[in-house]
């Protein structure tokens, strides 16, 4: 397992850990409910340097990447950034990125333990391309800072730069004793999001000024499961979770945010464009509200039905303590997932309603 380099920092906090994917993560610091409360109304601090870190140098690396992935990496200019995903050639996702253009230099934010598959992917295709691929994780950690005030969470730092107001936008700042940060506008669970990219020599003083920062603003710090609970209710989908090598990105409800139609030739895009020209996919992304006195745990997997036919299947299961619900994102063939239509889940141990709704996820009215 890769561990995290503030371990100990995190460990001296009570932090309980856990492992996601290969790489150690924190759980929580003792209540991920409360985490969770303070990300929603303040927000929260997460060491998210479990995730993934490439960087992409060289003449050619601009290029390269375009041919790669769903979203238009040519029209970044340094200062932007995209979301995008990785696809076979036959349109399956093999991994997706938040992608940072930095002055010189891609970033790559990857989830857990997909950067090896990732690295290997590009490496492949450059012959005699003027590309560097390299493991940025060693280099820099990873913090986030997520909820309402997280903006002024940030600007408590004193970092002296102008916060990037377009989402996956970035500015740089030199800070005299954390050195060259690249903070991220990056809203990752539907709330106001910031990302800050840190050189490893000095995560644990950037981690500390954070936790005075965020204290100020009534938040706290926040691990993984705090983090998941947010990202359900949005109704985001995690690759690795909600989204595998079975997945074509339009199922998935990312077509907004992850897939150029008008870029050109990228690996998987003949699939991707035959399906917007046809305009349907056989399923898609829902959001499911369950019966409020579950008497067993919903899984992963869990298949759905709509009288005897097998109609889909869950990826995420979520009590949520914000809509004092049964959530769970699932995956349901396009004819049965319309709002409001009846279905049944179908577990090992037992067996409740599901009633597909809109995501994101919203309170009943009162």
């Amino acid at each position: 397992m890769n561990g995290l380099a503030l371990h100990d920092f995190h460990a001296r906090r009570g932090a309980v850990f856990a492992e996601v994917n290969g790489a150690e993560v924190v759980a929580h610091h003792g209540d991920a409910l409360a985490e969770h409360a303070a990300l929603r109304a303040a927000a929260a601090v997460l060491d998210l340097s479990c995730r993934g870190r490439l960087g992409l140098t060289g003449a050619d690396r601009q290029r390269l990447l375009n041919g790669q992935v769903t979203n238009n990496v040519a029209a970044l200019r340094p200062g932007d950034g995209c979301y995008a995903a990785f696809c076979s050639a036959k349109g399956k996702m093999q991994a997706d990125a938040n992608i940072l253009c930095l002055p010189g230099e891609f970033l790559l934010d990857l989830e857990p333990g997909t950067s090896a598959t990732v690295a290997q992917r590009l490496e492949q295709y450059i012959i005699a391309d003027d590309v560097q691929v390299t493991d940025a994780a060693p280099l820099c950690g990873l913090l986030s800072v997520q909820g309402p005030k997280s903006r002024e969470v940030i600007a408590r730092l004193g970092l002296g730069v102008a916060l990037p107001s377009a989402p996956l936008g970035s500015a740089s700042a030199h800070d005299s004793a954390l050195g060259e940060i690249h903070c991220v506008n990056h809203s990752r669970v539907g709330l106001e999001g910031f990302d800050l990219f840190v050189p490893r020599r000095s995560l644990e003083a950037a981690a500390e000024r954070l936790l005075q920062s965020v204290a100020a603003v009534g938040g706290r710090f926040g691990g993984w499961q705090a983090l998941e609970i947010a990202r359900i209710e949005a109704g985001i989908p995690r690759f690795g979770q909600d989204m595998d090598d079975t997945n074509l990105p339009p199922e998935c409800g990312l077509e907004a945010r992850a897939i150029s139609y008008t870029k050109g030739c990228y690996i998987g895009q003949e699939v991707i464009a035959r399906l917007k020209s046809i305009g349907q996919v056989t399923k898609t992304l829902c959001g499911l509200k369950l019966d409020k006195d579950l008497k067993f745990t919903p899984r992963r997997a869990d298949r759905l039905y709509r009288g005897d036919r097998e109609i889909g299947y869950v990826t995420s299961f979520l009590v949520s303590p914000t809509l004092n619900a049964n959530v769970a994102l699932a995956y349901v063939r396009r004819e049965h997932g319309q709002l409001g239509i009846g279905l049944v889940l179908r577990a090992a141990d037992g067996a409740c309603t599901a009633l597909v709704v809109a995501l994101p996820f919203r309170a009943d009215p009162a």
